[in-house]
């Protein structure tokens, strides 16, 4: 009886049709990576080693690019770090540098959450009808998130390698010329080839590393199907047993709503966070024409021989900072579209 009721109120609340799905998702993922995207920065940056290597060096500078304050122990210190990083850039590089790789952020953002939720919403069903007599359950709920990870990371992977070079370059012509005189070592990319768009680093990853240089990081990013595999299935898990607050409205259902969707992707993050590091560490540009990062056993190897097995948390504070409050408005959103779609005529 449970299981019955369960399935139906899981059914009540995704019969969407298919586009209803796409739509939702897709707005939900953009709403949320706009109120977050300060920092989105702040975690590349602190993932990164070229923020890392040369800060004491850069630091003298007086200016221009905003560098990672002194490391010091203890999990408080994470979150005063990224406050301090979110003031540097905000003073040394501009307010709108907070919001560095937005634009491909947004377009990798909308069809990655779109397709995620898409093949999610509708593999579900399809599994569950082909496979599991109509009737949905965890192991339907995980072989549909797997499915749906790996179909978004092949998709969107080279926006996000384009995203990921734009967050680790400096904003301005001056800040790269500092960098150069000061510490030679952090890039000998000429400064015209820095500064620029989305269009231009598309270009030059283009030119110098060819097509299979925008597909850096996707073994990494299909090692992390298994964070998007654990936030589906254990918000499923958390929306099951806040069902009673479901159908009543008010700020009962929506509070189990965000705390499903914020609880299931903090834990999915914590689990699987080292995989984050590894891929940005990838997706790095070379440094003085050398390929540090080749691959991702190699890549996990050299930074904890070179760093420690910390550093595969470095970001970790900005990064819960700014999925969990994404999480949760993009699945309210996803959700509120769903229903309201259905709610007059659906049965």
């Amino acid at each position: 009886m449970t299981s019955v009721s369960s399935t139906t109120s899981s059914s009540r609340v995704l019969p969407a049709k298919s586009w209803q799905h796409f739509l939702a998702g897709g707005l939900g993922g953009m709403c949320g990576a706009i109120v977050t995207s300060p920092f989105d920065v702040v975690k590349t940056r602190l993932q990164s080693s070229l923020f890392r290597e040369n800060h004491a060096s850069v630091g003298m500078v007086g200016g221009g690019v905003a560098t990672l304050p002194q490391r010091s122990s203890g999990l408080l210190w994470n979150f005063v770090e990224t406050g301090h990083i979110l003031r540097d850039i905000y003073r040394d590089e501009s307010p709108r540098a907070l919001f560095k790789g937005l634009g491909p952020t947004l377009v990798g953002v909308i069809p990655a959450r779109s397709i995620n939720f898409f093949t999610y919403g509708n593999g579900k069903q399809i599994i569950a009808n082909n496979f599991n007599h109509g009737q949905e359950n965890s192991y339907v709920h995980l072989a549909a998130a797997a499915i749906a990870g790996i179909v978004t990371g092949s998709a969107t992977n080279p926006i996000w390698v384009v995203k990921t070079r734009l967050q680790l370059t400096a904003s301005e012509r001056r800040h790269a010329s500092s960098l150069s005189s000061v510490a030679p070592n952090v890039t000998k990319t000429p400064t015209s080839r820095i500064v620029g768009g989305s269009y231009a680093m598309i270009k030059q990853i283009f030119r110098e590393e060819g097509v299979r240089g925008f597909y850096k990081g996707l073994s990494a990013s299909y090692l992390g199907v298994t964070e998007g595999t654990i936030q589906w299935v254990l918000y499923e898990r958390l929306k099951r047993l806040s069902a009673d607050t479901q159908g009543r409205g008010g700020i009962a259902e929506w509070a189990g709503m965000l705390g499903s969707a914020g609880t299931a992707k903090c834990v999915a993050s914590l689990i699987t966070y080292p995989h984050e590091v590894l891929r940005t560490r990838l997706r790095q540009p070379h440094v003085n024409g050398v390929v540090k990062y080749t691959g991702l056993w190699q890549t996990l190897r050299t930074v904890i021989a070179e760093e420690g097995a910390r550093s595969l948390y470095g970001g970790l504070s900005a990064h819960l900072m700014r999925v969990v409050p994404n999480a949760a408005v993009m699945y309210s959103i996803y959700e509120g579209l769903l229903r309201w779609g259905n709610d007059p005529a659906s049965s």
